[in-house]
């Protein structure tokens, strides 16, 4: 994988954004696809990773331990439904969970049955190498071997170099409002295989329930659904090449991005860009959440404040690892992160919940590599904790 921490901003030929839906993409599309999905040792795999990911029950009701219970007999009646082509996913349950730093509002999730969420595993367990040969070095969110720490590493060097102007961006409803028709033909860029793209038109289409009632689901894919995450990142993938084909130093981290800027004006050509690819691809600016600032003012990204002080550096002895540098620049984690992470140690170590000292090890280190880690090292231009909170 090129390397994150040297990517360069693109610059070739001009391209209309509407070419990355109407071009062939690779020369040799994948085009026998499914029979690797349904393979038992990739549904055994897939399992595994459901499993150790745990999670609640969809809307059968259905939790872990029972699935479990009857395994060998769901994985065969997985493999069957999917070799005959009579697989039907169940709509999704929808829970409106707190939204983080929004007392009083919620955001909608949905959770897949745990025989849904193991097909979306082993269909993701094909599509991810297919689709890591496509997505660009910008995007960090949701891959495998990048972490938030490589991605506030970028931003952090990118700043040294005199980028002190930041285009500090949210995406508006992104995972509810995704075009599914413009989702699908980015996918079919790649796969050729029809029943894999049924597939995936089938997950996004399932509904969900609430209260009782069920819902279609035009639009969005489920926050929660194991394969969102790369579907969001393939949407999003021609967003990414046409930013830094502009020259641009974008960061991006699912529906969250930023872009290093010498100049304000620059910053202001940015984010203007930036809204006119993102509405070809059906997707809207969060104008709440988006905003031009200077370092001196400092921006949060990925749970963390990243300014420049004023005068001498003022942190508690406990939150600093490291000498502060010539610039004057600190990156600390925010204090909602903090808590946040308090609150997953505290949920994680409960005596109710059955697990031994490794798998606890290993459940608390899978959610500091999916982001909600408090640790980074900007400063030292490593990927070692230099900074830490709480």
């Amino acid at each position: 994988m090129e390397s994150s921490l040297c990517e360069k901003p693109e610059r070739h030929a001009s391209r209309r954004l509407s070419d990355y839906l109407t071009l062939e993409g690779q020369k040799q599309k994948v085009h026998s696809l499914v029979d690797k999905v349904y393979a038992r040792k990739n549904l055994h795999l897939a399992w595994e990773r459901v499993r150790a990911n745990r999670g609640a029950s969809g809307t059968d009701r259905i939790t872990i331990e029972e699935f479990e219970a009857n395994l060998e007999a769901n994985l065969e009646r997985l493999h069957r439904e999917l070799r005959d082509d009579t697989y039907q996913p169940l709509p999704v349950r929808r829970l409106e969970i707190p939204k983080r730093g929004a007392p009083g509002k919620t955001r909608p999730l949905g959770i897949p049955s745990i025989y849904d969420r193991v097909c979306q595993q082993a269909l993701a367990n094909r599509l991810e190498p297919i689709f890591e040969k496509v997505f660009d070095p910008s995007s960090f969110g949701y891959r495998k071997g990048r972490k938030t720490a490589d991605a506030l590493t970028k931003i952090w060097r990118e700043i040294q170099a005199g980028n002190e102007w930041i285009v500090d961006a949210d995406l508006k409803d992104y995972f509810g409002s995704v075009d599914h028709d413009k989702l699908l033909t980015l996918v079919g860029k790649q796969i050729a295989d029809s029943r894999v793209l049924k597939l995936i038109q089938q997950t996004l289409k399932a509904g969900y329930e609430d209260k009782g009632r069920r819902f279609e689901t035009p639009q969005g894919t489920p926050q929660g659904g194991v394969v969102s995450p790369m579907l969001s990142n393939i949407l999003l993938t021609p967003f990414d090449k046409e930013m830094r084909r502009h020259g641009y130093q974008l960061t991006r981290w699912a529906d969250d991005w930023v872009v290093t800027c010498r100049t304000r004006a620059e910053a202001q050509n940015v984010l203007a860009r930036a809204e006119k690819i993102l509405e070809e691809l059906g997707v809207t600016l969060n104008r709440e959440k988006t905003r031009i600032v200077h370092i001196a003012q400092g921006f949060e990204f990925l749970g963390f404040k990243i300014q420049r002080g004023k005068g001498q550096f003022k942190l508690a002895h406990d939150r600093i690892k490291s000498k502060l540098n010539r610039q004057n620049l600190y990156a600390i984690p925010t204090q909602k992160s903090v808590d946040r992470f308090k609150d997953q140690i505290r949920a994680l170590t409960k005596r109710r919940i059955p697990l031994r000292l490794g798998e606890l090890i290993n459940a608390i280190n899978r959610s500091s590599e999916d982001g909600d880690t408090t640790t980074v090292a900007p400063g030292s231009g490593h990927a070692s904790t230099s900074w830490t909170g709480g």
